[in-house]
């Protein structure tokens, strides 16, 4: 098949398989008119740097995958530099998912500071005499 049957069956552009192409993950077959050509191998190639890509991985951490896959492996994930890749990019969510559960936390506290500070104030309120609100934002009276 020609570049842009590839581009419309793999959901691309022509030009990102140019840069696969470049990058060395798509390789670069030519007829005899010098059109490049693709078979349905290279349709799995970019299926599976798509299914990577969708799910965080950089480009360049999809090599492994395809080179497991043009060493004629069933599965772009068989080989031990893709299982590599997997326990590296766990690595990072797990790191990734601390932090995330760290701003949570903070972000729950600062709710409950706000929710009690703003309870005390609409108490204070109700006593006769007791202060009016005030806008924290800008410091006017509502």
């Amino acid at each position: 098949m020609r570049i842009g049957e590839l581009a419309a069956r793999a959901g691309t552009t022509t030009r990102t398989l140019r840069y696969y192409e470049a990058r060395g993950l798509l390789p670069a077959r030519r007829d005899g008119n010098g059109h490049r050509r693709y078979d349905e191998g290279d349709l799995r190639l970019l299926e599976q740097i798509r299914t990577l890509r969708d799910f965080g991985f950089e480009l360049e951490e999809t090599r492994p995958f395809v080179e497991c896959l043009r060493a004629g492996h069933p599965e772009g994930d068989s080989c031990p530099a893709s299982l590599q890749v997997y326990r590296r990019k766990l690595g990072e969510l797990d790191a990734l998912i601390g932090q995330l559960q760290s701003v949570r936390e903070t972000v729950a506290g600062q709710l409950r500071r706000a929710e009690l500070a703003r309870d005390a104030l609409a108490a204070e309120a109700l006593v006769p005499g007791g202060p009016e609100p005030v806008c924290e934002l800008g410091g006017l009276s509502r």
